[in-house]
């Protein structure tokens, strides 16, 4: 393919894996079994003649991923598969994968750490993405942060000796800021998995599902609905701290109101201060429209239950959550039934929490997909951007990408974007009553 733009090259491997429309747009006719994207969005205008990159994956019956290909870019032309193999330094512990393009994988794996199973199945779900991807060109440098600061350190020291162009990981905030250290004096970015948001930097971003994103959904959302009068029952926490600021800029975007604050400590199962300050909520009841309670866990449920016990309408008072809420003793809950949350949409999640349970024998926790999206991102970018593939300005393309979860973007400044969607509780299972968004020209 020498000579030849990557959108060219990449138009030659769309033609070859999907159905081609001709008119620079891709014909959403996949194999039945479900479809899932990592793209990277790139939506122009045609008076600047911007062109658009998709790294396109389609999910067939079989549960093989398969690199599609991509159509126009504003990333510019790119010499693609042109990387040349050079000798490489000599590795040391688990490799995944064969390719020439190094990634460090830094998970909290020994086995004396608590966290162990973490990395156990963010491990996995990295193996499956390359399992899906036969042809990526990525080999996976696994090391073992023992989830704290000097491991994340000598962790990325190790994969950076060894060759990794981008790390990928840690997931825990201590070890996040241990490798971005040494990150950061040899140049070569972090994604990590952390939702800490202190820990996001120039360089080191964070793929996670952020508590800002979740509030900022949700509350926009109910606001679009005519709520404007709001109470709140936060946990004393870091989260808690995050989602109360957020939780405050959002209400206020929105010219409502909030009438009371309830902040609750919980140490665990023990709900007595949750139901105490959940009690102090009666004399507020008649004069909020929504109730918003971020955490997930038993938070709702004993809400709930608390304030029907004081007669509390919550025909009229619209219970609102997060993503925390996004299991399955929450959705499968009568008593929250009409409760709205954000959340990713779960279509594609639950064709890859099939493959896999049928892979590892067990179902991987919601956010097992960040390390699947992860590796793709990275295959898609080796093969679609040559070797500018992680410089900055590709990996902060204001048009994001699609991956298991739905739309993303990395910021500036480290942290994320995503598009989520709104759901309603049914009492057994979830309907989304605002689907996420597509691209990031609006809303955002």
């Amino acid at each position: 393919m020498q000579g030849k733009s990557t959108v060219d090259q990449m138009d030659m491997l769309l033609k070859r894996h999907q159905n081609w429309t001709g008119s620079k747009r891709i014909r959403k006719s996949f194999p039945k079994g479900g479809l899932t994207d990592m793209a990277s969005g790139m939506r122009g205008d045609d008076a600047q003649q911007r062109r658009r990159l998709f790294l396109k994956t389609a999910l067939a019956g079989t549960g093989t991923m398969l690199l599609g290909g991509c159509v126009g870019s504003n990333l510019g032309s790119y010499p693609g598969n042109q990387i040349q193999p050079e000798a490489q330094p000599q590795i040391s512990g688990e490799v995944i994968g064969s390719g020439s393009v190094r990634i460090g994988l830094l998970l909290p794996l020994a086995s004396t750490s608590t966290d162990a199973s973490v990395g156990t199945v963010f491990k996995n779900a990295a193996a499956l993405a390359l399992q899906n991807f036969p042809s990526a060109d990525l080999q996976l440098l696994v090391k073992d942060t023992g989830g704290t600061a000097t491991g994340g350190r000598a962790a990325a020291q190790a994969a950076i000796s060894e060759g990794a162009e981008l790390i990928l990981g840690p997931v825990f905030s201590a070890a996040v800021s241990g490798a971005a250290q040494a990150a950061r004096s040899s140049g070569v970015p972090v994604i990590a998995f952390s939702t800490d948001t202190s820990v996001a930097s120039r360089g080191i971003y964070l793929l996670s599902f952020l508590p800002e994103g979740n509030v900022k959904r949700i509350i926009g959302y109910a606001n679009s609905q005519r709520k404007s009068s709001y109470a709140a029952l936060i946990p004393e926490s870091p989260y808690g701290a995050v989602v109360e600021a957020a939780f405050r800029q959002e209400v206020g975007r929105g010219s409502g109101r909030i009438a009371t604050i309830q902040r609750y400590k919980q140490t665990g199962s023990d709900t007595s201060d949750l139901v105490a300050k959940t009690s102090a909520l009666t004399s507020v009841l008649n004069n909020i429209d929504a109730l918003f309670v971020p955490a997930g866990g038993s938070a709702p449920s004993t809400v709930v239950q608390t304030l029907v016990g004081q007669g509390a309408d919550f025909g009229r008072i619209k219970l609102l959550g997060t993503g925390q809420w996004d299991v399955g003793q929450i959705k499968s809950n009568p008593a929250l039934a009409g409760a709205w949350f954000a959340g990713p949409e779960d279509q594609n999640f639950t064709t890859f929490a099939q493959q896999y349970q049928k892979t590892y024998g067990s179902g991987p926790p919601r956010n097992a997909s960040l390390a699947y999206d992860g590796v793709t991102l990275c295959a898609g970018l080796v093969r679609a951007a040559g070797q500018q593939r992680f410089q900055q300005n590709i990996l902060t393309n204001r048009d994001g990408f699609i991956g298991i979860d739905g739309l993303f973007r990395f910021q500036s400044n480290g942290l994320n974007q995503r598009g989520l969607a709104v759901f309603q509780l049914t009492g057994a299972g979830v309907q989304v009553i605002s689907p996420a968004p597509r691209d990031f020209r609006s809303g955002f």
